[in-house]
């Protein structure tokens, strides 16, 4: 192997280690994807110069494709749309580490024995791994597309699916090491395919953050399987990169809901309201408190403090342009806005905060729960803009909630609490909130951004 090559790939490690650390903070997150990019594109390079490389032409078309697709997405995909394009792009990741995998196998299964071994030892775990963060992946992109139910599903005969799957994937396995020819390779791809569809087929939509982030790492640790079976350092080293922090995001974001990894993929949440839940139809009929456009704004506009929750009734009206110029004409009247955002508001890690630094929001302005919590007690208004179990305080006090236990953006605690909901259905968990018939809480019913449009006219129509 020429000098260059492991000189290029420890330096294009380093610049993935100093890119993801860059990314942990708003103010040098930009630096950090391009330091992460030059890293990437060094280690290319590098392969490309690889002396005995076959099939270089193949390879630039192959690169041309990829980057113009890459161009060509990162350019038309809306923002409210970027859950489903991390999903794709993160199943492609596996899917390529699969298929690498498989053909590598191919090729080494030609000779002894022994070395067939070898090479699939580390090839099977890059083609069960690979697979199942593809299909998963696809069908997190369906579901986050709307093209299936979000609902979680609860099908006994989905599970027994899923564990005759596992046990085959296991048999594959057992024959594979033993010897087994490429038939069962095939087997044990087919297999790993249909249960990554099957893991993530039962889970309700608003667990798509957990679900993206686990699905990363699995993609992180397949590609490192697959830098082994190459003899890749660069490969092993920001796969190994990759599976680390999204397994340590998908830690996290199950402490952010108090649950679970286990309870997130196979407890059903979601599928229907909870045993104990108060029922949407009884809190119907429960009386609550409605505020005009006219009066909320006149309201906020005459206060030191609002703390603005956005949630993803705001990403699905992608309304958060709106909600910064709401932001800023409350500023020009003297009061001082924050933004709470709760970790698992929206559909992928960080949902509120691509859209809000989408908008051009200050990230100064933006706080994590931890952060703001102790804010809300002297803030005047909390202005929640399509959130629900991120605000429910049954979360505190409801012990049969299946909420209970999980932190919350304490709204209810604000002077004043403004709720802009198309209705009163309930949240994600299918259970009511006790914030809506709070005496100081009010609702402005309507679509979010066109509530919120409503109060910037109101507040422009004022002065």
């Amino acid at each position: 192997m020429p000098v260059f090559l492991p000189i290029s790939y420890l330096i294009a490690s380093i610049l993935f280690i100093v890119g993801l650390k860059r990314l942990s903070s708003p103010a040098e997150a930009r630096s950090g994807n391009w330091i992460a990019a030059l890293g990437m594109a060094l280690a290319v390079i590098a392969t490309l110069m690889a002396p005995h490389l076959e099939h270089r032409g193949l390879m630039l078309i192959a690169l041309g494709i990829g980057g113009v697709a890459g161009v060509v997405g990162a350019r038309r995909v809306p923002i409210t749309d970027m859950p489903q394009m991390v999903a794709l792009l993160n199943g492609l990741g596996g899917g390529a580490a699969a298929v690498v995998s498989t053909v590598e196998y191919l090729q080494v299964s030609q000779h002894a024995f022994i070395h067939a071994q070898a090479a699939s030892a580390t090839g099977m775990l890059g083609v069960i791994i690979g697979s199942i963060s593809f299909m998963g992946s696809i069908v997190a992109f369906a579901k986050l597309q709307g093209l299936v139910s979000e609902k979680a599903v609860t099908s006994g005969a989905l599970r027994f699916l899923n564990m005759g799957l596992g046990g085959l994937i296991v048999l594959c396995v057992g024959v594979l090491g033993a010897g087994g020819g490429e038939g069962w390779w095939f087997g044990l791809l087919g297999a790993a395919l249909a249960f990554g569809g099957g893991m993530v087929a039962p889970i309700g939509g608003a667990d798509m953050p957990v679900v993206i982030s686990l699905l990363n790492s699995f993609t992180g640790l397949a590609a490192a399987a697959t830098g082994f079976t190459l003899d890749n350092t660069a490969l092993i080293i920001s796969g190994t990169l990759v599976g680390a922090s999204g397994t340590l995001l998908t830690q996290l974001m199950c402490k952010a809901m108090n649950r679970s990894l286990a309870n997130v993929l196979f407890g059903g949440f979601g599928a229907a309201p909870a045993a104990g839940a108060t029922s949407a139809t009884g809190a119907s009929q429960k009386p609550v408190r409605e505020i005009s456009p006219a009066d909320a704004a006149v309201l906020m506009a005459n206060v030191r403090e609002v703390i603005i929750i956005p949630g993803y009734g705001m990403a699905v009206a992608q309304a958060q342009h709106s909600v910064r110029e709401l932001a800023e004409m409350l500023a020009k009247r003297g009061v001082e806005v924050k933004y709470a955002i709760h970790p698992v508001a929206g559909r992928m890690p960080g949902h509120m905060n691509v859209l809000l630094a989408e908008a051009n929001v200050p990230y100064t302005q933006l706080y994590d729960l931890d952060q703001i919590n102790s804010e809300f007690e002297r803030a005047d208004v909390a202005l929640v803009i399509g959130a629900n179990d991120v605000v429910n305080p049954s979360a505190r006090s409801d012990e049969s909630s299946p909420i209970y236990g999980m932190p919350i953006l304490d709204a209810d605690k604000a002077q004043h609490c403004i709720i802009i909901k198309r209705s009163m259905n309930p949240g994600f968990a299918g259970i009511d909130n006790p914030l809506y018939y709070e005496p100081r809480t009010m609702m402005l019913f309507g679509d979010a951004k066109g509530a919120v449009q409503k109060l910037i006219e109101e507040m422009k129509s004022a002065g």
